[in-house]
């Protein structure tokens, strides 16, 4: 008999503490995890789930101008923002319902508190200590705003969805992709938009191209940009929030988001005292086992601050489970993850930058594709599509694939499939289209372009 209570302590029950504490359990171990907030982490509560809910409704604005020009002729109909969060709330709910039978269903121990570390082989949950043959943390990130005059005036992504009343007027302050998300559906929603940021273009770490032709096309649709520019100071007054900008200029709203990155929520954990070794920005540092300093406490997910995605966070859950309970042969594969952003219009991007392409392999070969979507033909709308391909000369293989366009992330999935597998420019090129489509266009790019 084990002289602990469980083989395996999860401390959080978000997309990779459930997983893991779920497969784990499949194997036979003796699995409890501790939350202490609604269950699915951010990603179901105040993240992908239900920002993607507020992008559809978004694009339903657009959609009621588009139509026009094929023949609706009714009149864009009045947003009501009480009934979309009432609806979220709602769906958010029954998801949380379903995780909670996930874990039932698993026969998993769920404590509904949350956990600290006491040692290498114990937690505290709500003054009890309970012991374990390893510790699992997974309790991800939570939103970074800087520390400046009037900060408590300013909400996050975790605040937005819930907001008592629509902001007419928003500042959104960041160029990341929860920043530029957001503009985007506000604006969509009917705001007016002003999005704040450092640098000089949005989706640093992106593909250059990417990043200028999604900024451009935001900025078309009505997004207001102030760039190289920062907030120094939010003030309230009687009509608003006034914010004082880093070049002088002043901008008042009646709401301002903070979306300036994510840390990883390590505070507070005990991690410090039982000898994990942390890194600057406050990850667990881990090794390919995801095993930290200390050899019986793993972490995974953003609070280790690799890749912020949850389709990340599930991959490097089956790894640990397999290392811990299994044969111990998965490895986790960082290369070719895709991604979207869900601006309008959407980014969708797997493989390698141009730059990180050229880093790599030298010699490469461009693709590219700018042209104006069949739809908005007759929408009247001027939006545009871009596509780009990046191919390694010496293997003809495509390692770079990036779109700004309509549904960009429903594309790319199935693009990624194929560069996982390898496939070179002669397949896409030998890959028949379905047409009328964007898609298509990824396999019908033959002329090189320069640069």
């Amino acid at each position: 008999m084990s002289q602990y209570q469980y083989d395996l302590f999860v401390i959080g029950a978000g997309s990779g503490g459930v997983r893991a504490s779920r497969m784990a359990a499949a194997t036979g171990a003796r699995v409890a995890v501790a939350e202490g907030s609604a269950m699915g982490g951010t990603c179901v509560n105040l993240g992908c789930v239900p920002k993607k809910l507020y992008a559809y409704a978004a694009d339903y604005g657009h959609g009621f101008i588009d139509a026009r020009g094929f023949g609706w002729q009714s009149a864009r109909p009045s947003f009501d923002w009480q009934q979309l969060k009432a609806n979220r709330a709602t769906e958010i709910s029954r998801l949380n319902g379903i995780y909670d039978g996930l874990m039932d269903g698993a026969k998993v121990t769920v404590y509904r508190d949350f956990a600290t570390i006491k040692d290498a082989h114990t937690v505290t949950v709500a003054g009890t200590d309970i012991s374990a043959e390893r510790i699992l943390v997974a309790v991800g990130g939570w939103p970074f705003v800087p520390d400046i005059a009037g900060k408590e005036h300013a909400i996050t992504s975790n605040e937005i969805f819930d907001l008592a009343q629509f902001p007419a007027r928003l500042a959104v302050v960041g160029g990341g992709y929860i920043a530029s998300e957001f503009a985007s559906i506000f604006h969509g929603l009917g705001s007016q938009v002003t999005q704040i940021y450092r640098k000089d273009k949005l989706l640093r770490g992106f593909d250059e191209d990417i990043r200028q032709f999604v900024t451009d096309e935001m900025a078309k649709d009505g997004i207001a940009f102030r760039f190289n520019n920062n907030v120094a100071a939010i003030e309230k007054t009687a009509t608003g929030l006034l914010l004082q900008l880093d070049d002088g200029e002043s901008l008042e709203v009646d709401q301002v988001l903070f979306a300036t990155g994510r840390v990883p929520r390590t505070m507070n954990l005990g991690l410090e005292a039982v000898g994990v070794e942390l890194s600057e920005s406050g990850a667990i540092k881990v090794n390919d086992r995801f095993q930290s300093s200390v050899p019986s406490i793993y972490a995974l997910g953003d609070v280790i601050d690799r890749f912020q995605l949850t389709p990340v966070a599930l991959a490097e859950a089956m790894t640990v489970v397999n290392q811990l309970f299994g044969d111990g042969t998965r490895v986790m594969d960082y290369e070719t993850i895709p991604t979207a952003v869900f601006t309008h219009p959407n980014v969708g991007t797997v493989g390698l930058t141009e730059a990180q392409a050229r880093e790599r392999y030298g010699d490469i070969a461009l693709f590219k594709s700018d042209f104006r979507p069949l739809k908005h033909t007759l929408s009247g709308s001027s939006e545009r599509s871009f596509m780009k391909l990046i191919v390694d000369r010496a293997s003809d293989r495509v390692v770079g694939l990036h779109m700004v366009g309509a549904e960009a992330g429903e594309i790319t999935q199935g693009f990624a499939v194929a560069m996982k597998a390898g496939a070179t420019k002669a397949v896409f090129d030998s890959t028949i289209g379905i047409h009328p489509t964007s898609a298509e266009e990824f396999v019908t790019m033959r002329t090189e372009a320069k640069g």
